[in-house]
């Protein structure tokens, strides 16, 4: 046999199976569906002169990636 018949047929991991990883995906998701459904009253937010209207959990959001962004730039800095 050669090597793609083996590896194709006789591979060692099964599809479907219950992983630490996946549950973690999972609850994950389900926490950011619970927080995004409970925060969704809107806020008044002002950015020097405007004034925006959004949900809460848009503007957590958008928080939380410029944040990460931020931060990635930095660590990119950093390592040069």
């Amino acid at each position: 046999m050669s090597r793609k018949e083996t590896s194709s047929t006789g591979g060692s991991r099964a599809r479907g199976v219950i992983t630490p990883g996946r549950v973690a995906i999972g609850v994950v998701a389900v926490l950011l569906l619970v927080f995004i459904f409970e925060n969704t009253r809107q806020v008044r937010i002002r950015l020097l002169i405007p004034e925006v209207t959004m949900p809460l959990y848009l503007a957590l959001l958008a928080t939380t990636l410029l944040g990460g962004i931020c931060g990635y730039y930095v660590a990119a800095r950093r390592r040069k």
